[in-house]
């Protein structure tokens, strides 16, 4: 982070965010005041049109995460892992036209995932799916706020935690008050200037970089990103599609915006329309990162994507990228906030059942602030995003199985459940690489290095993911056959 490309005048940079931001608060809070009560906090009064959700679905998803995550993972994952993030971050929006169909139709007045969950599967696994929901929904705040800080400090020198703060304390100011009702509202607005900035971006990335983007420069320069022979081409697709696809389906903010659907043809055409404005988006974002290596192999890859698009230091450019990157975070964080909120609200009740239900969304709130706080001083230490995202992830994969699996069987027992995902726990953490992507706790540490074959150590990523999405599913066909005998 030291090596900047550009040095943007500090105090016009804390002037440009804390402007972006302030607008998106005043809007927010300015619109919500007349929609003060708990449904339009948790589901928006379940009104919600077409483009509004649409925009807000698309909004959500697409974090300041897709400034530094696709780009980075382009320039060792090659085309594959950019296909895989693309295809990962919008495949659940396929998966949500029939999975939240269904749970709209059984559970009407719905209001969280883990509500349904409760309901279908009981009592402990509904508090495992609360911890991990609520652990990787953190987990993404963070690294939203960390990545959003990030390239601010890369760009101006600002230290990190001015910009958290000043994200996370003007986001909490709105949508603490507004609750979904005003997350929606904004991300309308967020979606266009995104958009719009985007296309800006994309123009000047390429205009700015025409002599050095070539098909056959990148051939000669990175022939192995686009190789059929490379393996992580495979691998990394097929990790970051399976990574992604899993958390999306766990993320509360994605069911908070399903249940708020005025209807089911809403919805379905909201995640059809979504899933087709996610995928370029998110392409386009990895493929900077091809180039970026292309033109130069030595670049940091988090930064791939700035790299290229700031490399003539233009002004205005590292203007319209912290704009772009404040709305983005922005808007997710907004959602997360929100989403932790609501099954504060909602699902406290089922495990303080003594305490009165008004109290929850007070409680909720203090809660919030709480992690907000937390996510502050982990986004001042500039972790990895893409690493921290990735642990999140695996989280999920151990889960999903099992969880969805759940709601077409009748007779799945908990007790069974709960061992499923512990064993895809276990083995996806044993082979969870470190920091350095070097080792693993299996590989390395338990065990040595040397005992394992090569296409497994060069690949701990991709087996991690397998084994904790794959292990679930063996350990309960395993059980329905002996359960047969």
């Amino acid at each position: 982070m030291e090596n900047q490309i550009y040095y943007l005048n500090q105090n016009l940079t804390l002037i440009l965010v804390s402007t972006v931001s302030l607008i998106f608060a005043f809007i927010g809070i300015l619109y919500s005041k007349k929609y003060q009560n708990l449904s339009n906090y948790l589901t928006a009064g379940r009104s919600v049109g077409l483009t509004s959700l649409t925009t807000s679905l698309t909004a959500s998803a697409l974090g300041a995460w897709i400034l530094f995550g696709p780009a980075s993972a382009a320039t060792w994952g090659g085309i594959g892992s950019v296909i895989g993030y693309a295809l990962g971050t919008a495949f659940p929006m396929i998966v949500f036209i029939y999975l939240g169909t269904k749970i709209r139709n059984i559970f009407p007045k719905g209001n969280t995932l883990t509500e349904f969950i409760h309901k279908k599967f009981g009592k402990n696994i509904f508090r495992l799916i609360l911890i991990l929901t609520i652990f990787y929904m953190f987990i993404f705040l963070c690294a939203e706020v960390t990545a959003v800080s990030m390239l601010i400090k890369y760009i101006s020198g600002t230290p990190l935690w001015i910009t958290a703060t000043l994200v996370i304390f003007t986001t909490l100011i709105y949508t603490l008050y507004g609750g979904l009702r005003a997350s929606i509202f904004t991300d309308n607005f967020q979606f266009y200037i995104i958009l719009i900035l985007l296309f800006i971006s994309a123009y000047y990335l390429f205009s700015l970089n025409l002599n050095d983007i070539s098909f056959e420069k990148i051939k000669n320069n990175s022939n192995h990103l686009l190789s059929v022979k490379y393996i992580p081409n495979y691998t990394a697709g097929l990790t970051f599609f399976i990574a992604v696809s899993a958390t999306n389906l766990f993320h509360q903010g994605n069911w908070q915006r399903i249940f708020a659907a005025k209807n089911n043809a809403v919805l379905k055409k909201s995640l059809l329309l979504s899933f087709f404005i996610i995928i370029p988006i998110v392409f386009f974002m990895g493929i900077s990162g091809i180039i970026a290596v292309t033109i130069d192999n030595k670049i940091n890859p988090d930064l791939a994507f700035f790299s290229i698009l700031l490399r003539d230091k233009v002004e205005f450019l590292s203007m319209l990228i912290i704009i772009l990157a404040v709305s983005l975070t922005v808007s997710t964080v907004d959602t997360l906030i929100n989403a932790i909120s609501s099954i504060i609200v909602v699902d406290g009740k089922k495990i303080y059942n003594k305490s009165k239900k008004k109290n929850f969304l007070i409680i909720s709130k203090f809660f919030i602030i709480i992690l907000s706080i937390i996510s502050l001083i982990v986004a001042s230490k500039g972790y990895s995003i893409l690493y921290l995202f990735l642990l999140a992830d695996l989280l999920c994969c151990a889960a999903v199985f099992t969880i969805f699996y759940g709601f077409y069987q009748k007779n799945l027992k908990e007790e069974k459940s709960i061992i499923s995902i512990f064993v895809g726990l276990l083995f996806g953490l044993l082979l969870f690489p470190s920091l350095d992507f070097s080792k693993s706790i299996l590989t390395g540490i338990l065990l040595p290095f040397d005992l394992f074959p090569q296409i497994i150590t060069s690949n701990l990523l991709f087996w991690s993911f397998f084994l904790a999405t794959v292990s679930p599913v063996i350990v309960i066909m395993t059980y329905d056959s002996f359960k047969r005998r």
